[in-house]
């Protein structure tokens, strides 16, 4: 029990470094929504572009969106 809990902490520690570095790298990924054939289905099965990528079938990783957001603001504060 008592070695489970430093090992879990290790994973997600690793785990979101491992994210962090691929939104610094990468910070475009593939739509959820149109996953990325920048057009998605409707309930009638007709073909619409999607409106969430605009239509590109890419979209800016929400790691990337906290990294900007946060360099933003230490940029902002140390003015």
């Amino acid at each position: 029990m008592t070695t489970i809990l430093p090992l879990a902490s290790l994973a997600a520690l690793g785990y979101a470094t491992w994210y962090l570095l691929l939104c610094a790298t990468s910070p475009w990924g593939r739509c959820r929504r149109c996953h990325g054939r920048r057009y998605h289905r409707t309930t009638i099965g007709t073909r619409r572009d999607c409106h969430h990528c605009d239509g590109t079938g890419i979209r800016v990783r929400a790691g990337r969106r906290l990294l900007d957001y946060i360099r933003t603001e230490y940029r902002a504060g140390h003015q």
